[in-house]
């Protein structure tokens, strides 16, 4: 879960680079996606905690997943490529959250 302080802002921001709304909202204060199967993200308003998640995920064409969200005009923030070819591609929502996306080497 990625905890924040503007709830309506990040509800705009996550489906900019998630790519569509929230799956579904459990309450009035947390909203869901849905990934992939058995695989969920959330964002929750919670003031005290916003800006500390550090959150990666592993997707099968990280290519096509950065080139969709820079459409969506999101740009990284980093971009890394470890020693064995792995490759982590960073984004920080507006709070400070940082969201990764990974994938194997090409």
């Amino acid at each position: 879960g990625i905890s924040v302080r503007d709830f309506a802002g990040a509800l705009a921001w996550y489906e900019q680079l998630l790519g569509g709304p929230p799956a579904f909202f459990p309450n009035d204060t947390e909203a869901v996606w849905g990934l992939a199967e058995h695989r969920w993200l959330y964002v929750e308003l919670r003031p005290d905690h916003a800006g500390h998640a550090l959150t990666t995920l592993f997707v099968d064409d990280l290519d096509a997943r950065v080139a969709g969200i820079a459409e969506r005009g999101l740009e990284p923030a980093t971009r890394e490529t470890y020693d064995n070819g792995v490759r982590k591609i960073t984004y920080l929502d507006p709070e400070g959250n940082e969201i990764g996306f990974g994938g194997a080497p090409t």
